[in-house]
């Protein structure tokens, strides 16, 4: 891995995006601001350490049947715009998702400082729920309740590894 802080943005977000492909969180992190700020539909706001372990703990909880396809569309000195794609059975249910996911990350000295993932929480609550997520996935009562969720799963995770 060459050092971050001499690669442009475009090509640190290839090597963010392509650790994450390989499910190698270690490197993945290593590109994050200590100060990161994460924020998507499903977590909602993230900063520093949490956001670094939401990385693991997806990863981790996808038992190695995560699939990651990526394109950086747009990239400038301080940022980047990324299209990727999620396919992995939702671990509640079973249920298979394929999720389509627009990044905003802004980048200053060689580090990620803000990652900002925007997605379809009415789409992917239909793939991951069901039924359920077809009647209650589009309503802010259901977003606020999947961020308590899944916020208290990240807490958990946290203390787990000590």
């Amino acid at each position: 891995m060459r050092n971050i802080t001499l690669m442009d943005s475009h090509t640190l977000v290839e090597e963010f995006y392509s650790a994450f492909a390989k499910s190698n969180t270690e490197t993945m992190i290593s590109f994050y601001s200590d100060a990161i700020e994460f924020e998507d539909p499903a977590f909602g706001k993230l900063r520093g350490n949490s956001a670094k372990m939401m990385w693991k703990m997806l990863v981790e909880r996808s038992g190695g049947n995560l699939k990651i396809d990526f394109n950086v569309v747009e990239s400038t000195e301080d940022s980047a715009v990324v299209k990727w794609e999620a396919r992995y059975p939702f671990s509640k249910t079973g249920r298979q998702v394929h999720n389509k996911i627009t990044a905003h990350l802004t980048i200053q000295n060689g580090k990620i400082v803000k990652h900002i993932d925007r997605f379809n929480l009415w789409s992917w609550s239909q793939q991951a729920l069901g039924w359920k997520g077809f009647l209650l996935g589009w309503t802010p009562f259901f977003r606020n309740k999947l961020q308590l969720q899944t916020r208290k799963m990240l807490e958990q995770y946290i203390k787990s590894r000590g």
